[in-house]
């Protein structure tokens, strides 16, 4: 096991046993701390982004646009550690409580997971938002994030650290590993001695590789093959306005809309608006037979196509029979993040939110909601996509866990 990465460890195990200790208020007040550092040294964070953009001349698009940090994204980083500053503090909250048949009180108490290990890739933000989220849970971070930002991240990280040490705290609540090499990713992924938890946050290879190689404890994040379907029941404005939103707003986020089912009673008449909707704003559409045959300028939409996230301004289209057949194409083909049903219909929306298998099931609003800021919960340290431990946007809940504290007077078992 490389010695650096056991050192980075133990640091970190040591920093979760202190901050595992610290009151609200002081975590808070570190919070804010860390917040206005970011705004202080803005200009270092914006010359190391940019240098970071300058070796990125060959990424797409979508890559750039998450790579890149300007002062509006600075001062949105730094607004939810505020934010994650003025929510409840897990830790301080006991669950529940009770005396059982032989006078034992027992407390269920909601504490710390520990260390969390996050692998991403070009996304600085995550630098900030995890530290905020993994400190106010009382956990230690360990960030290994991608060579693409490796300057933004490291300044991040020590601008964030340097706060944490003036406020007399560890600084080893939240490291960074500047090697990017994919063996030492790899080693962390087997550091079950240290890291309790592991989170990836990327695209489907990324996430895929570490589920299938980890032994460390893996929560599965972030791809999102999200699915928009107009029901026979929607009225064409909302379908579009929501379809749109879905897709353009931002399409190389994992909540951006990857698939577009429409019901067959209604494509005839909606999907050509739909359609030139989307490509007016640039949109490349890949369709079935059947939406083809109503939209001929699509492409062919390929068997892969159905499973692709794209990331990108690209969007797959399917005429369906019913709304059990969309149901189904989505519980096949989706990445169980997020799914969306446009219609009047109140029995058919709620049939589709207890039948769809994904973290957040709307009706007649956009995939784009699915957010942690959005939801209330101050940042997120991803989308989770499984079922155990914690599924949909992760705040500082789904960061603890539970333990019981059991206070007797003498009793013993018989």
């Amino acid at each position: 096991m490389n010695e650096t990465l056991v050192k980075i460890g133990q640091r970190a195990q040591a920093a979760a046993d202190q901050v595992a200790l610290l009151d609200t208020a002081t975590k808070n007040q570190a919070l804010g701390a860390m917040a206005d550092a970011l705004l202080a040294h803005q200009a270092d964070i914006i010359a190391a982004n940019q240098a970071d953009l300058a070796q990125a001349t060959d990424m797409p698009k979508k890559f750039t646009d998450r790579l890149m940090v300007n002062a509006q994204r600075i001062a949105d980083m730094a607004n939810g550690l505020r934010t994650v500053a003025q929510l409840a503090d897990p830790t301080a909250r006991i669950d529940r409580g009770w005396i059982n048949a032989d006078g034992l009180q027992i407390l269920q108490r909601r504490v710390p997971l520990g260390v969390i290990g996050i692998i991403f890739e070009a996304r600085p933000n995550v630098t900030v938002d995890a530290t905020g989220l993994t400190f106010k849970s009382g956990n230690a971070v360990i960030l290994r994030g991608g060579k693409e930002a490796i300057r933004t991240n490291t300044a991040l990280a020590n601008i964030l650290r340097a706060a944490l040490e003036k406020q007399g705290l560890p600084a080893d609540a939240v490291q960074l590993i500047e090697d990017t090499s994919h063996e030492l990713a790899q080693e962390m992924m087997n550091l079950t001695d240290y890291i309790d938890v592991l989170i990836p946050r990327g695209g489907r290879g990324l996430i895929q590789r570490v589920v299938k190689t980890a032994t460390v404890p893996v929560i599965e994040t972030g791809a999102g093959n999200c699915h928009v379907y107009i029901d026979k029941d929607a009225a064409l404005q909302m379908a579009t306005d929501i379809t749109v939103n879905a897709k353009v707003q931002r399409p190389s986020v994992c909540n951006a809309a990857e698939k577009l089912l429409i019901h067959r009673d209604v494509a005839a008449k909606f999907l050509p608006t739909i359609a030139q909707a989307l490509i007016d704003h640039g949109v490349q559409l890949r369709g079935d037979d059947r939406a083809r045959t109503i939209v001929p300028q699509m492409q062919a939409a390929s068997d892969v196509d159905w499973d692709t996230e794209y990331n990108d301004l690209i969007m797959a289209v399917k005429v369906v029979d019913s709304l059990d057949d969309a149901i189904q194409h989505i519980n096949r083909h989706s990445t169980h993040h997020s799914e969306v049903i446009v219609t009047d219909s109140i029995e058919r929306g709620r049939a589709f939110q207890r039948r769809i298998n994904s973290a957040c099931v709307y009706v007649n609003a956009s995939t784009r909601f699915t957010d942690g800021g959005v939801f209330g919960f101050g940042a997120e340290i991803g989308i989770s996509t499984q079922k155990l431990h914690a599924r949909g946007p992760m705040g500082l809940d789904q960061l603890t866990t539970i333990k019981y504290e059991i206070t007797g007077n003498g009793q013993v078992r018989h």
